[in-house]
C-alpha cells in the first residue's frame, strides 16, 4: 500500500485507550459549542463587516455572510459525520488517514499545523493592538517598539500567548471554563451593539440594498487572484456578483469551527456531542454576523464605513463614543479565545501525528496530573510567541485561509470514500444527500481558493514541498502503521 496505506478506524480508537497517551474526557456539548463560538467570533465581526460592505457588497453584506455560512455548513455536515464516526484527536488529519491514506493525511496535518500556528500568531498581534488602544483610552501609552505589528518585540502578544499556553497545559476543563467566561463577555458586547445600534438605524441607509455593479481595478502580478490569472475573470464590486465576492472574503470570519473536531478524544459522549458542538456553534455565529452587519450598515451609509473599526466608528458617527471602549473590550475578549483555541487545535493535531510516529513519539506524552499533551503544548506556545513577538505577519495571514479550505476539501472527499470502503461503520450522525453535499462543499471551497492571490498559492506550495521532504525524511520511515504492516499485526 506504500504511502497510501490507511489507518483503520478501530486502530485509531484503540490508540485513545493507551495509558501513556490517554486524554481526559471532560467536555460536554455546551463546552464544544462555546469552543466553536470562541474561535469563530473574532476579528471577522469587528473588522470584515465594514470592509466588505464598503468595498464589495454594500448593505447586502448580510447576504454575503449568509452565503459564506451556507458554504461552511456544507463542510460542517461532513465534519460532523466524521467526528461522530471517528472520535479521535487530529480532526482532518485523522479523517484523511482513515479514508485516503498516510501521505494525504500527513499533508493535511502539515497544512493544519501551518494554519493554526500562523493563525494564532496573527491574532495575538491583533490582540496586542487592541490592548494598546484600550490602554491609550486610559491614558497609558506603550512605545511603538513594544506593541503593534511593526514592533521590534511585541511584548503584549508574547505575554498573552504565554498565559494561554499555561492555561492549556493546566487542563482541558480549565481551558473550557476560561473560554466560557471570555466568550460570555464578547457575546454580551455583541448583543449590546445589536440592541443599542437598532435605536440609530436609518431606513435610507439600506437603499439601494444591492448597489449597482462596478468593475474593480485589475490587479496584476502575484497580487492577482488565481481565478483572474487562469480565466481572465476580473473581480466585480457590488451587484449580485459582489455578494458572492464578498462571501469569499467573509468566509474567513467563519474559520475555526473545524477546531471543535480536534477535541474529540476529550469529549464525554463524542458521538452525540461533537455534531451538536460543530453545527450549533456555526449556526449561532452566522446569526450574530448577519445581525451585526444589518445594524452597522443601517447606522451609517455603507460608503462611509471604516474598514479598520467599523463598529466603533459607526457609534461615534451617532455621538455614542462611550460604546467604542466597550467594543474594544469585546474585541479583546474575542481575540483572546481565538488564540487559545487555535493553539488547542494545533496541539491535538500535533499530538495525533506524534502518536502515529510521523513525528517523534516522545512528544505525545500526556501529563500525569493534568491529562494534557504538555510537551507539544509548550513547544507550540514557544513557537507562537516567537512568531507573534518578532515577525510582522499580516502579509502571510492569507495562508491561514488557503490551509483551511484545503482541509475542508479533503474532509469532504473522505466522507464519500469512507461511505464506500466502510459502509458498516457506526455513524451517529450522517451527512445528508451524499454525495451531493460533499461534492458541493468541495466545489465551493475550491472556488474560494481560486479567489486567493497567486503569491498565497506560491507560499502554500513552498510549505507543502517542505512537508513532503519532512515526511519522506522522517515520517515514512518511522510510521507506526508501516511497522504494524511489516510485523503483520494489522
Amino acid at each position: 500500500m506504500g504511502i497510501f496505506r490507511t489507518k483503520s478506524v478501530e486502530t485509531s480508537l484503540e490508540d485513545t485507550e493507551a495509558p501513556e497517551h490517554r486524554l481526559r474526557r471532560s467536555l460536554s456539548a455546551l463546552d464544544l459549542t462555546v469552543f466553536g463560538v470562541g474561535v469563530i467570533v473574532g476579528t471577522g465581526i469587528f473588522v470584515l463587516t465594514g470592509e466588505v460592505a464598503k468595498e464589495t457588497s454594500g448593505p447586502a453584506v448580510a447576504l454575503s455572510f449568509v452565503v459564506a455560512g451556507v458554504v461552511c455548513a456544507l463542510a460542517a455536515l461532513c465534519y460532523a459525520e466524521f467526528a461522530s464516526a471517528v472520535p479521535v484527536a487530529g480532526s482532518a488529519y485523522t479523517f484523511s488517514y482513515a479514508a485516503i491514506g498516510e501521505f494525504p493525511a500527513w499533508i493535511v496535518g502539515w497544512d493544519l499545523m501551518l494554519e493554526m500556528a500562523l493563525g494564532a500568531a496573527v491574532v495575538a498581534v491583533g490582540w496586542s493592538g487592541y490592548f494598546a488602544e484600550l490602554l491609550a483610552t486610559m491614558g497609558v501609552h506603550l512605545p511603538d517598539t513594544l506593541v503593534g505589528e511593526h514592533a521590534v518585540f511585541n511584548v503584549p502578544a508574547v505575554v498573552v500567548v504565554a498565559v494561554l499556553t499555561a492555561v492549556l497545559v493546566a487542563g482541558i476543563k480549565l481551558s473550557a471554563r476560561v473560554n466560557l467566561v471570555v466568550v460570555t463577555i464578547k457575546v454580551a458586547v455583541i448583543l449590546l451593539v445589536i440592541v443599542a445600534g437598532l435605536f440609530f438605524v436609518a431606513k435610507a441607509n439600506y437603499t439601494p440594498f444591492i448597489p449597482p455593479a462596478q468593475p474593480t481595478p485589475k490587479v496584476g502580478g502575484l497580487q492577482a487572484p488565481l481565478i483572474q490569472v487562469l480565466f481572465g475573470v476580473t473581480p466585480v464590486a457590488f451587484g449580485v456578483f459582489g455578494i458572492f465576492v464578498g462571501a469569499a472574503i467573509v468566509f474567513f470570519a467563519f474559520i475555526g469551527f473545524d477546531v471543535v473536531a480536534t477535541a474529540a478524544e476529550e469529549t464525554r459522549n463524542p458521538q452525540r456531542d461533537l455534531p451538536i458542538g460543530i453545527i450549533a456553534s456555526l449556526t449561532l455565529c452566522t446569526v450574530l454576523y448577519v445581525a451585526v452587519s444589518l445594524v452597522v450598515v443601517g447606522m451609517q451609509p455603507y460608503d462611509r464605513l471604516s474598514t479598520e473599526a467599523p463598529l466603533a466608528t459607526a457609534f461615534r458617527s451617532v455621538g455614542q463614543d462611550w460604546l467604542a471602549t466597550i467594543i474594544s473590550i469585546g474585541a479583546l475578549a474575542g481575540l483572546t479565545t481565538v488564540v487559545m483555541i487555535l493553539m488547542l487545535g494545533q496541539s491535538r493535531v500535533f499530538f495525533a501525528m506524534s502518536r502515529d510516529n510521523l513525528l517523534p513519539r516522545s512528544l505525545a506524552a500526556v501529563h500525569p496530573r493534568f491529562g494534557t499533551p504538555y510537551r507539544i503544548t509548550l513547544i507550540i506556545g514557544a513557537v507562537t510567541a516567537l512568531l507573534a513577538g518578532l515577525i510582522p505577519l499580516s502579509a502571510l495571514a492569507e495562508l491561514v485561509n488557503i490551509g483551511t479550505l484545503f482541509a475542508f476539501v479533503l474532509v469532504s472527499a473522505s466522507v464519500m470514500i469512507l461511505r464506500r470502503t466502510r459502509p458498516e461503520l457506526p455513524r451517529s450522525f450522517r451527512t445528508p444527500l451524499v454525495p451531493l453535499v460533499p461534492i458541493l462543499s468541495m466545489l465551493a471551497c475550491f472556488y474560494l481558493m481560486l479567489n486567493l492571490p497567486v503569491e498565497t498559492w506560491v507560499r502554500f506550495l513552498v510549505w507543502m514541498v517542505l512537508g513532503v521532504v519532512v515526511y519522506f525524511g522522517y515520517g515514512a520511515r518511522h510510521s507506526r502503521v508501516a511497522e504494524q504492516e511489516r510485523a503483520g499485526t494489522r
